[in-house]
């Protein structure tokens, strides 16, 4: 297994029933790294790998849900499993946020991270770059085994995936799709089709949308973005693997 990713969670703001919020593991065939914890995504990570397995935790900013499962998790390594010491990667508001749970020192070894900044966890590497959200946030790309993945976050459209797409473009791009086009929402988001328009831009031969609102209408967000991209789309689902 060069490189896959496998869904959480992905619902935006809130889980939809039976869901989870954002929360994403991305693995190599030697290294497993939890992008984003939000409510919901630690008992499903334990559907996938163990604890005792998990090499590191990267938390792309400090909105509830995308970070909140955090303190549980700490309890789980800490007092569950006898684990200390995993690297955490995030932003310096998370981990602020973070001190009154007493997130590291002990089960976690923190390192805030930012825009330009690049890490590496096993085989895989990781480079961030800062979207277009009201806090501090930031994309992920990951290459690892001669493959590559996007991962947008939260974004604005005055932030592009194509950042993260550089030369050689991705080889999957999850990227969310909160609205849809027309709709009159505040720019804190990409709609569907400027999620379609941005993995285009990025070269990314596959694209996933997340993100989207419980209750909202997946089928439309995922026409919408195909038209956009000029491809077929799929919308991320709870325990679905994307071998990359």
């Amino acid at each position: 297994m060069a490189l896959s990713l496998t869904v959480l969670g992905c619902s935006g703001t809130y889980a939809a029933p039976g869901g989870a919020c954002s929360g994403y593991l991305v693995r190599s065939s030697s290294t497993s790294v939890l992008v984003d914890c939000g409510p919901g995504t630690l008992a499903n990570l334990q559907e996938h790998v163990t604890l005792q397995d998990l090499d590191a935790v990267v938390v792309t900013h400090e909105h509830p849900d995308h970070w909140l499962e955090l303190p549980v998790m700490r309890n789980a390594l800490k007092y569950g499993v006898g684990r200390t010491g995993v690297p955490l990667f995030t932003t310096a508001g998370t981990l602020r946020l973070g001190e009154p749970f007493g997130l590291a020192p002990g089960a976690f070894t923190a390192q805030a991270v930012a825009d330009g900044d690049t890490v590496a966890v096993g085989d895989l590497a990781f480079r961030f770059s800062r979207t277009d959200h009201p806090v501090e946030t930031l994309a992920v790309r990951v290459d690892g085994g001669g493959r590559s993945l996007g991962y947008s976050s939260d974004t604005g459209p005055g932030w592009s995936c194509e950042a993260l797409g550089g030369d050689d473009g991705l080889d999957l791009l999850v990227a969310e799709a909160t609205f849809r086009h027309g709709d009159g929402n505040d720019p804190v988001h990409l709609t569907a089709r400027q999620a379609g328009e941005q993995a285009r831009g990025a070269g990314a031969r596959r694209l996933v949308v997340t993100h989207l609102t419980p209750g909202s209408d997946q089928a439309g967000a995922v026409a919408e973005a195909a038209d956009a991209y000029g491809a077929p789309v799929e919308a991320a689902q709870v325990h679905a693997t994307y071998a990359v």
